[in-house]
């Protein structure tokens, strides 16, 4: 017998993790539940082509949509970017509870923003989490959770390519789990009993702190990279963009002014950080660079 899922979800995070439940014949996905506003309409098209409810609403815990959502019989629901708290009632209404798909390695990474900040905390691995959802914030008992190698070649855009296509296959493995009666149910505190939790990232939060040594600064930039808003400084009064860089491992230490433009060629640009200095590759800036310039 299949076992019945109702999918909460949103965005590429929860795309592929869509199409394999709807290729397994162990599953049966009897609704689509998105975000209010905006609709995704890949899960709306993809309701249409396969006949499957389509369900919104701007507060999922309330009476009447908890009586829309018993309707459908699920054991159990799974959550992927969705952008509402599940409360207690609702947590209790499907036998098997919810699960929850989150691109960090719980206890840590709770929160935000993960991968962002996984390379801006020089991490050589991120993980992917399966847990099941409790009151808190991705505080529920994991179930599965696998890490990810993270290489001075990788950025915000290839950690989220690994990501989003993981992520559904992870949270396939644990529903297969959980219907053989064979998934784990690891308590968080028994790994850490702290934890951490990531706030997300804002607006303003892309400018370059010069205080920043070589590989902090290294760091920022691909963490902050597209699809991100790319880090920005101010050079000669005009935004400038910092795109890609290259980290210059033996790179000398000397005293001299963080953010000075001391060396250059046609491919690139040398500047000078708190310790060291770090090979510009990539920028976005309506003007030109010359050496000795200071970006602030």
């Amino acid at each position: 017998m299949s076992m019945k899922i109702g999918f909460f979800g949103d965005g590429p995070w929860s795309h592929n993790s869509l199409d394999l439940l709807l290729n397994n014949a162990d599953f049966e996905v009897r609704f689509i539940c998105i975000r209010s506003d905006p609709g995704d309409e890949h899960l709306i098209k993809i309701a249409e082509q396969e006949s499957i409810p389509l369900l919104q609403n701007r507060d999922i815990n309330s009476n009447e949509f908890l009586s829309t959502l018993s309707s459908y019989n699920c054991d159990i629901f799974v959550s992927l970017a969705f952008n509402q708290i599940f409360k207690k009632n609702l947590i209790e209404l499907p036998p098997l509870g919810i699960i929850n798909c989150h691109a960090g390695k719980l206890p840590e990474y709770r929160g935000r923003n993960i991968l962002n900040w996984a390379l801006i905390n020089d991490e050589n691995e991120f993980g992917i989490t399966v847990h099941y959802v409790d009151e808190g914030i991705d505080t529920g008992d994991i179930i599965l959770q696998k890490t990810f190698k993270i290489n001075d070649s990788d950025t915000y855009k290839t950690l989220l390519d690994v990501a989003f296509i993981q992520c559904g296959e992870i949270v396939q493995d644990a529903l297969s789990l959980i219907k053989k009666k064979k998934a784990a149910r690891v308590k968080q505190d028994s790994l850490d009993i702290q934890g951490f939790y990531c706030v997300g990232r804002g607006e303003g939060d892309e400018n370059i702190d010069w205080s920043m040594n070589s590989r902090e600064l290294f760091n920022f930039i691909r963490a902050v990279t597209y699809p991100g808003p790319n880090a920005k400084a101010i050079l000669n009064k005009k935004n400038i963009e910092l795109i890609s860089a290259e980290y210059i491992p033996d790179a000398p230490k000397y005293k001299g002014i963080p953010g000075s433009v001391i060396g250059k060629s046609k491919d690139y640009f040398l500047i000078k950080t708190s310790d060291s200095h770090l090979k510009i590759t990539k920028i976005k800036y309506d003007g030109k660079i010359k050496i000795g310039d200071r970006l602030e």
